[in-house]
């Protein structure tokens, strides 16, 4: 039996925390967050209370200093209900490490004590209607006008946007210069020209996560809301980029393993032609080659994340694993789906849920043809423009 080394006692008593949260404060409410398209700002401040947002972060900013396997026992004990609504991680492990590495200190402390108890949330404007992966063609741009920046520009498809309280914004401070005039803003929401869309995105899955349009018309932000230096933005956003893509490699292990624990609960009580579905040779096959994938990709998750906090995975890792593990979780699920029948294309069953949530995976955080070229690219000794 597989049994799993990396984490300690102490992040075992940490989860059993998180589970207990999870279990009072998140799946009771999870569905009316479906109908709203959104989590609600109490379950935010809850979670602050509860240590479950930036975790990470030092004690002087409201975190607890921990590693970051707290952070995927958090993703992990979410993945593990299917509740997909809450945005903790882009705000704990994106939006913040952001402003941790690169922000002043007047930013830092404005913005991440806030965050840390859940009164601000936190999104990443990134994509835009003519740019997803590829993060170099933004149009959004912040023209330095004496000690401000004016930005002008469109967001879509931004985790959090509904909800949000200030937004890490990829943005063209020198748009002739490609690449190295890509900046970070930090922008309140609640500064003038700045608005989202009058209504949040209607998606295939995830549908409790309050994702929107955001507009910037004129915006007006000081000088020192840049995060870093001007021009770092694009390598500011490579050089965290590979613990977003674990992250989703994370969620997708610990939704497989759940999702096959359900599946084989339902076959083993299905009754059909006289025995149960778990009778049928098919069943035992797709089952076996469920665990066994399931396993293997269980292996190298857990071995990026143990490279992870050693400060040794890199984006070719952290892209193969972003690529296989979205690409089985879609495979897998599909098959396990297919063993529940007409049941698994009803929206009550947590497979159902988990089924149609899994299909962004193979794009968000840059798509698997993206992740491809990453790999492929290394092996030919080609670096990325």
């Amino acid at each position: 039996m597989f049994k799993r080394t990396i984490f300690t006692e102490e992040h075992e008593m940490f989860r059993d925390q998180v589970r207990r949260f999870v279990e009072a404060e998140i799946v009771p409410h999870h569905e009316q967050w479906e109908i709203d398209g959104r989590v609600s700002r109490d379950a935010w401040l809850k979670a602050g209370q509860h240590g479950l947002l930036c975790a990470t972060l030092p004690e002087e900013y409201g975190g607890s200093g921990a590693d970051f396997l707290f952070s995927a026992v958090i993703m992990e004990e979410l993945a593990r209900v299917g509740a997909m609504g809450p945005g903790f991680s882009l705000h704990s492990d994106i939006v913040a490490p952001y402003i941790m590495h690169y922000g002043g200190d007047d930013l830092k402390r404005e913005w991440l004590p806030r965050m840390s108890t859940g009164e601000a949330i936190g999104a990443l404007g990134m994509s835009e209607p003519a740019a997803g992966s590829d993060v170099q063609a933004i149009k959004t741009t912040a023209i330095r006008d004496g000690d401000d920046y004016l930005i002008n520009g469109q967001k879509v498809f931004i985790t959090n946007g509904g909800n949000c309280d200030l937004i890490v914004l990829a943005c063209k401070t020198d748009p002739t210069a490609g690449a190295k005039g890509t900046s970070l803003i930090l922008v309140p929401a609640n500064t003038e020209g700045f608005r989202k869309g009058n209504k949040l995105l209607r998606k295939v899955g995830w549908k409790a996560q309050d994702t929107a349009e955001l507009y910037f018309d004129d915006v007006r932000v000081p000088a020192s809301n840049l995060i870093g230096e001007e021009g770092r933005g694009f390598y500011q956003m490579m050089e965290q980029l590979p613990q977003e893509r674990l992250l989703q490699c994370v969620r997708a292990a610990s939704v497989l393993e759940a999702a096959l624990d359900w599946t084989v609960e339902h076959v083993t009580e299905r009754k059909a032609f006289g025995g149960t579905i778990s009778d049928f040779q098919n069943t035992r096959f797709k089952l076996a080659e469920a665990k066994a994938e399931i396993t293997m990709m269980r292996v190298f998750v857990d071995k990026c994340l143990e490279m992870h906090v050693a400060g040794e995975l890199n984006d070719v890792d952290a892209a193969m694993g972003k690529m296989l593990s979205s690409e089985m979780l879609c495979k897998r699920l599909d098959d396990m789906l297919q063993l529940f029948g007409g049941y698994g294309y009803m929206w009550e069953y947590p497979i159902a849920r988990a089924w149609a949530d899994a299909r962004v995976g193979r794009i968000a955080g840059g798509t698997g043809e993206i992740m491809r070229e990453i790999i492929g690219r290394s092996l030919l000794g080609r670096k990325r423009t």
